[in-house]
């Protein structure tokens, strides 16, 4: 059988001059046993003459050989179960190169001989689908050591890495932003305070991940002790201050009449921190408020409440999930507000109560909870 034409002209542009010193060794590349397409053998032939010639990689040649022919074959037989069931598995990053090199390849070809419209398009869209069940593939590896115990152990190093550098930007950009280092103008501390609000929201969020993945209804200090209550909301209004003062907004705190009270300090004060800091996100103008109030002598009602435009119905739903379907994206998308929240309510469930809502168009949104804290005693 006569040669193609596109055959035809390889050969011919491989033929040594008179002359000339003697043809390369053959390439490694075997025989594409099962491939129908001439140009596909082709382009996945000139990949492998590349590869040996131009990158200069010192992978295995047999093995860039064996790599090419699975990729071939899988955009053949419109099967990229071809490349994303090899083992062991390649990288990520040498599929990735070597579909980029084939992708070309084929262009090059059908611009020597044109090919039918249709045959073209087909040949993208399996080299596509080749494509993405790589990634897809990659995708697993990378999780593959975030499951199970080893995946828990590696999330609590990267976060307590994390929340180092972060406080030290919290404290850095405070400093700087309240004059302490020197003066600022009005454009530095705007610029320092987007800075806090940036690391506060990341500090929030490692945070929030690590309860998550305990469980996020375990309390850190499990036996009630003495509180200041006062001293509580200051320590939450002094953290969210550069935030609030950044987007101009006023922070009120209403304290109770009785200061003195016995209760968990810490899940308490991370309950507030976090609902104040969504709120100060999410309100434009006006004001966010810490409220206090006895609703008998050993129960107090704490809420913090925002000037925003309220919560959209339609978001109620899935207020409280900290994982959600977006539109356009497949699976799941990590969303940060809802992580803070659901920790919020396991929190509040810990300490005994419910974490609730209310919200009006224009009039804000204000989440409150009760709490049994009886007064402290006088030593």
């Amino acid at each position: 059988m006569a040669p193609s034409p596109l055959e035809a002209r390889r050969r011919k542009a491989s033929d040594p001059a008179p002359g000339s010193a003697p043809p390369p060794q053959a390439d490694p590349l075997e025989p594409l046993a099962g491939v129908a397409s001439e140009v596909l053998t082709a382009a996945t032939r000139r990949v492998a003459r590349r590869w040996r010639d131009e990158i200069g990689d010192p992978s295995d040649p047999e093995t860039i050989a064996g790599l090419l022919a699975a990729l071939a074959l899988a955009v053949d037989r419109r099967s990229p179960g071809y490349v994303a069931e090899l083992v062991p598995r390649p990288s990520p990053v040498l599929w990735h190169r070597l579909v980029e090199m084939l992708r070309s390849e084929l262009v090059r070809g059908w611009l020597e001989v044109p090919a039918a419209p249709a045959t073209i398009l087909g040949t993208l869209s399996a080299l596509e689908q080749v494509r993405q069940a790589i990634e897809g593939d990659a995708a697993q590896q990378l999780a593959s050591p975030l499951i199970g115990t080893n995946g828990f152990e590696l999330l609590v190093e990267v976060v307590h890495d994390l929340r180092s550098p972060l406080t030290s930007i919290l404290f850095l950009a405070e400093t700087l932003q309240r004059g302490q280092s020197g003066s600022v103008n009005d454009l530095q501390r705007r610029q320092l305070g987007l800075i806090y609000s940036a690391a506060l929201g990341l500090n929030s969020l490692v945070s929030d991940a690590i309860e998550l993945a305990r469980g996020g209804d375990e309390l850190a200090d499990p036996e009630p002790s003495p509180l200041s209550i006062t001293e509580l909301l200051d320590s939450v209004r002094s953290i969210v201050h550069p935030m609030a003062e950044e987007k101009g907004l006023a922070i009120r705190l209403v304290p109770p009449k009785v200061d003195q009270r016995v209760g968990h300090a810490v899940p308490l004060s991370r309950v507030l921190l976090n609902l104040t800091s969504n709120a100060i996100r999410f309100t434009d103008t006006g004001f966010v408020e810490i409220a206090c109030k006895e609703t008998a002598p050993s129960r107090v009602e704490f809420s913090v409440r925002d000037s925003g435009a309220g919560i959209n119905p339609e978001a109620l739903a899935a207020l409280f999930r900290p994982f959600r379907r977006t539109v356009g994206r497949r699976g799941y998308a990590f969303s940060g507000t809802g992580l803070g929240l659901a920790i919020c309510r396991k929190l509040v469930r810990a300490m005994g109560t419910e974490l609730r809502l209310e919200t009006r168009a224009q009039w804000g949104t204000r989440f409150f909870f009760e709490l049994e804290l009886p007064p402290a005693v006088a030593g």
